[in-house]
C-alpha cells in the first residue's frame, strides 16, 4: 500500500479509495465479526484508510494555509480533535489485526514444536478462534471503577496512587495505578502519561511488568497492571544496609537484561532507579515506570536549577559524614523524595542534564549508580539537597568516589566506573554483550537466571499479601470532593478531555484468561 499523491484527485477516483472506509465503517458498527474477515482483503482496506486519512490531512493543509489564520482557537482544535480520533481509531484497527496474526502464527509455531498430531492442532485452532472471538465480544464491553474491588492503598506519589484491587467477575488480583487528569494537564504530563501507556502496550516481555487494561473516567486515568508483591528494589535497599557482591551480582544481571529488552524496542528508559525495578513473587526483576520523557519532569529540566550558584560551597556536613551515617541519612530522606514532584536527580546521566542529546547508554549510566547503592549503602552523589546532588553529578570526575571504610572488590569499582563515565567510554557502547560478558558477571547463566532462586528470597503468604509495601492511609481519590474539584477545573477538564482520546485498553490475555483463582494463592483473610 503505496501513500496516496498529495494532489487533490477526482471525485471519482478518490470514491474508490473512500469505499472502503464505507465498508469498515459499516462493519465496525454492525458486524461482530469485524475482524474475521479474509485477512489480506482486512489488511488492504485497513492500509487503504490509514492513508486515506493522511491524504486526507496533506490536502486540507496544503489547500487551508491560506484561511487557517482566520480560524477560531475553538475551530481548530475541534479538527485536530477529530483527525486525531480517526487516526488512532484506525491505527488501531491495523494494530488490532497484526496482533490477531501474531498470536495465530504463534499458536502454529508451538503445535509445530510439540509435533501435534492434525486432529489434535484442529482442536487447539478450533479453541484459539474460540478465545479470540470471545476476546472481541469483551473488547466492546465497558470496564470501569464498578468491575473492581478496591482493597488497598500500596503506593502514593505526587500525581495519584496505586492501589491492590481485585476483579469482580474473575477474583484476579491487580496493581491498579490512578492518575489525576486535572493534575496530568496542570503539570503538562499528558505526554508522560501516554508514553508509559504506549510502551505497556507494545512491551510483551517477561522483564515489563505487564498491563491488563487501561481506562479513563471523568476525573482519572486508570492503568489496571499486574501485581508484583515482593515490592520494589528501593524498599529491599531500604531494609538493609547493603547488599553483597553475590545478591548485588544476581539484581544487576537481571536489570541488564531487562533494560536491554526496552532498548530491542527501541525505547530509552531515562528513569532508571531502585523505585522502578519492581520485585515479583519469586523475587525476580521487572521494570516500570516507562512515562518519562525529555522535560516533562521538573528535576529533568536545568532550568530548575538556576538558582543553583556554582559557587556555593558544597555541603561539608553532608560530605564529613562517614558512610554510616550518610546511609542512615539517605534512607531517612528516601521515601519522601520517591512521593515528590521533584524527585531525585541521584540516577540521572549529566548529558541527559545537559539537554544537548543523549542515546540509550544514559540507562546504563543509572544502572551504575544503583549498583554503587546496593554495594556501599547509598548512591555516590546523594546530598542534603537536590541543587547539590546537581552539582555533584555535573563534577562526577571529583565527586564519584569510593569510601574506603566499605570495601569492595576492583571487578566491582571496575564495572561501576566503566558504567558512570564519559558517554563515548561507556561500557554498552557497542552492545549489550560488551556488558554481559564483563568479569564481574563471571558464572551468570542468563539464559535461566529467571529460573534460579532469587538472591534474596520473598515470603508470599497469599495472593494479595502487601507485607512488602509500606503502609499507606485511605484516600479520597476515587470520590473526589468539591473542595478538591473546582469548577473551573471541571471546565478545563471538560475541554482539554480529547487529549485523552484512545486511552483505553484490554489485552488478549487478560480478558480470555478467565476461572477461579487456585487455592494455594486466596488469602486467609477472606
Amino acid at each position: 500500500c503505496a501513500p496516496f499523491p498529495t494532489t487533490l484527485f477526482p471525485f471519482r477516483q478518490l470514491s474508490v479509495i473512500i469505499l472502503p472506509y464505507i465498508i469498515l465503517l459499516t462493519a465496525s458498527l454492525f458486524s461482530s465479526d469485524l475482524l474475521c474477515m479474509n485477512g489480506h482483503v482486512f489488511h488492504w482496506a485497513l492500509c487503504s484508510l490509514y492513508h486515506l486519512c493522511v491524504f486526507l490531512r496533506q490536502s486540507m493543509a496544503m489547500t487551508s494555509q491560506s484561511s487557517c489564520s482566520s480560524m477560531s482557537n475553538h475551530t481548530k482544535e475541534r479538527v485536530t480533535m477529530a483527525k486525531v480520533t480517526l487516526e488512532n481509531f484506525y491505527s488501531n484497527l491495523i494494530a488490532q489485526h497484526e496482533e490477531r496474526e501474531m498470536r495465530q502464527q504463534k499458536l502454529e509455531k508451538v503445535m509445530d514444536q510439540e509435533g501435534l498430531a492434525d486432529e489434535e492442532k484442529r482442536i487447539r485452532r478450533s479453541e484459539h478462534a474460540r478465545k479470540e472471538t470471545e476476546f472481541l465480544r469483551l473488547k466492546r464491553t465497558r470496564l470501569g471503577l464498578e468491575d473492581f474491588e478496591s482493597l488497598k492503598v500500596i503506593g502514593r506519589g505526587a500525581f495519584g496512587e496505586v492501589r491492590l484491587v481485585q476483579k469482580k467477575d474473575t477474583g484476579h488480583v491487580y496493581a491498579m495505578k490512578i492518575l489525576r487528569k486535572a493534575d496530568m494537564l496542570e503539570k503538562e504530563q499528558v505526554g508522560h502519561i501516554r508514553a508509559e501507556r504506549d510502551i505497556l502496550v507494545e512491551a510483551d516481555s517477561l522483564w515489563v511488568v505487564k498491563m491488563f487494561y487501561s481506562f479513563q473516567d471523568k476525573m482519572n486515568l486508570y492503568l489496571i497492571m499486574e501485581f508484583l508483591p515482593g515490592g520494589d528494589m528501593m524498599t529491599l535497599l531500604m531494609k538493609k544496609d547493603t547488599l553483597t557482591e553475590e545478591a548485588t551480582q544476581f539484581y544487576i544481571a537481571e536489570t541488564v537484561l531487562a533494560i536491554d529488552s526496552i532498548h530491542q524496542l527501541g525505547f530509552i528508559h531515562r528513569d532508571i532507579k531502585p523505585d522502578n525495578l519492581l520485585l515479583d513473587s519469586r523475587g525476580h526483576v521487572k521494570l516500570s515506570d516507562f512515562g518519562l520523557c525529555t522535560g516533562l519532569k521538573r528535576a529533568h529540566r536545568t532550568e530548575f536549577y538556576k538558582n543553583l550558584n556554582h559557587s556555593l560551597p558544597s555541603d561539608l556536613t553532608f560530605q564529613n559524614m562517614n558512610s554510616k551515617r550518610k546511609a542512615e541519612t539517605w534512607k531517612r530522606n528516601r521515601r519522601q523524595l520517591a512521593f515528590s514532584t521533584v524527585g531525585t536527580p541521584d540516577y540521572i546521566a549529566p548529558e541527559v542534564f545537559m539537554q544537548n542529546g543523549y542515546n540509550k547508554l544514559c540507562d546504563w549510566w543509572s544502572l551504575g549508580v544503583i549498583m554503587y547503592e546496593m554495594l556501599i549503602g547509598y548512591p555516590p552523589f546523594c546530598s542534603e539537597t537536590p541543587q547539590e546532588t546537581y552539582r555533584k553529578v555535573m563534577n562526577w570526575r571529583e565527586t564519584l568516589t569510593f569510601p574506603p571504610e566499605v570495601p569492595i572488590s576492583e571487578k566491582a569499582k571496575d564495572l561501576i566506573l566503566r558504567f558512570c563515565c564519559e558517554e563515548e567510554h561507556r561500557i554498552g557502547a557497542v552492545g549489550v554483550e560488551e556488558i554481559k560478558s564483563n568479569s564481574f558477571f563471571e558464572g551468570v547463566d542468563y539464559d535461566h537466571i529467571r529460573e534460579r532462586p532469587a538472591a534474596i528470597p520473598i515470603n508470599i503468604k497469599s495472593i494479595d499479601d502487601t507485607s512488602n509495601f509500606d503502609e499507606f492511609p485511605d484516600s479520597d481519590i476515587l470520590t473526589p470532593t468539591t473542595t478538591q474539584v473546582s469548577n473551573q477545573t471541571e471546565a478545563d477538564l471538560k475541554n482539554k478531555d480529547w487529549v485523552f482520546i484512545n486511552y483505553t485498553y484490554k489485552r488478549f490475555e487478560g480478558l480470555t484468561a478467565r476461572g477461579a483463582i487456585p487455592s494455594y494463592m486466596k488469602s486467609g483473610k477472606r
